[in-house]
């Protein structure tokens, strides 16, 4: 008997590990396909404004030389009937062609800056078209024989229902860690990415115009430095929602401290936080899930409950960890969550806070009713440094 459960729980970790390798790779690819055709319609509309500063900016420059023709002629002019004319009249005109050749040399740069820029979406929405090509050929090449294989998996042992739900969740996770992949690189692209373009732009400037017109270099230079700490914000920001560094420098209870804080501030919602025991020696995996608990927790509670009162009680003891989050919300009806056959792209806040405890072999419980809260309760057993390796 001993022998068929080994060789039935050999069995299991074989088909697990196939299987999510075949689904982990079927997902990547749709992942290349859809963020490629994103990417391409992106750039092309990226490069649709682009095309229309370009014109807007040549148009300019053409204009500011022939002012500047003009203001020369006239110069010149001047310059030949000096006597007949007063020097404040030439004074003046000097002062207005010097003023043009500025603006045209800035111009110009801008013109420059937008060609080369528009030159560079073209080649990579080029490729952008080549890639969303390649992944539609790879996809139409295996998907026959992936769900041939999975199909087959599927059939090798009465337990891959529960295989195929565990693997449901993994491809979750997946999809939920590419879409933040894509969060943070769009948060970058649109914050500091682009505050460093125009930082570089607004240094050419002022390199320009620090001998010509020095008053106009110092407005440049505090714009300069407003673009920089906008961009140190949008930094500290990002860096903040892939982990909270306090995390590390003063520990869990002081972060929660903040970031409970933190939300009292934006909300209308008053959270008591309680905590009992000593934590100390606490994993930094222990931490940093019940902190994303605790997060996912209340981020719902903002989202969907209207409640006016959160309590959240932190309890440590020798062995395990014991969360308890309450509210007086409006509550749901339990039996309409699915917590096993869900859907790859439905919501996955409650699944996600029960998978984090269950890998680390804790407990997750959720009581609820219409117009009677929500209650979380999550048992944590504090593992040793050498199970939290194994893992």
């Amino acid at each position: 008997m001993s022998n068929f459960k080994s060789d039935i729980a050999n069995l299991d970790r074989i088909i697990k590990k196939t299987v999510r390798a075949i689904n982990k790779s079927k997902s990547q690819i749709y992942d290349i396909a859809e963020g490629a055709r994103k990417e391409c319609g992106r750039l092309e509309n990226e490069l649709d404004e682009l095309k229309k500063l370009v014109s807007e900016t040549m148009s300019k420059v053409s204009f500011l030389e022939g002012e500047l023709r003009e203001s020369k002629k006239k110069l010149m002019f001047l310059s030949k009937n000096h006597d007949k004319y007063p020097k404040e009249e030439i004074k003046k005109a000097y002062e207005k062609a010097d003023d043009l050749r500025v603006q045209l040399i800035i111009l110009k740069e801008t013109e420059r800056h937008y060609i080369n820029r528009r030159n560079e979406l073209e080649i990579r929405l080029k490729d952008a078209y080549r890639t969303v090509k390649k992944a539609d050929g790879l996809i139409s090449n295996i998907s026959v024989s992936l769900e041939c294989l999975t199909g087959d998996l599927q059939n090798v042992s009465v337990k891959l229902e529960d295989i195929r739900q565990r693997q449901l969740m993994a491809l979750k996770i997946v999809k939920a860690q590419e879409e933040e992949r894509q969060r943070i690189a769009r948060d970058i692209h649109d914050g500091p990415a682009q505050l460093m373009s125009n930082v570089v732009m607004k240094a050419e400037i002022c390199e320009r115009l620090v001998e010509t017109d020095p008053v106009k270099a110092k407005d440049e230079i505090r714009g300069l430095k407003s673009v920089v700490r906008n961009s140190l914000q949008d930094i500290r920001r990002i860096i903040y929602d892939l982990r909270p560094m306090s995390l590390d420098d003063l520990g869990l209870i002081p972060t929660l401290q903040r970031h409970i804080a933190a939300y009292q501030e934006e909300s209308n919602t008053v959270v008591m936080f309680n905590t009992k025991g000593v934590c100390k020696d606490l994993k930094p995996v222990i931490s940093l899930t019940i902190f994303r608990i605790v997060q996912e927790a209340i981020n719902n509670i903002k989202k969907h409950s209207d409640a006016k009162n959160v309590e959240i009680d932190l309890e440590f003891s020798e062995k395990e960890l014991m969360l308890n989050i309450s509210d007086d919300g409006k509550g749901f009806d339990i039996s309409l969550i699915d917590m096993k056959n869900h859907n790859i792209n439905g919501g996955f806040g409650l699944l996600s806070m029960r998978e984090r405890v269950e890998l680390l072999g804790g407990m997750f419980e959720i009581s609820s009713g219409i117009g009677k809260g929500t209650v979380l309760k999550i048992t944590v057993p504090l593992i040793s440094k050498e199970e939290v390796s194994n893992e």
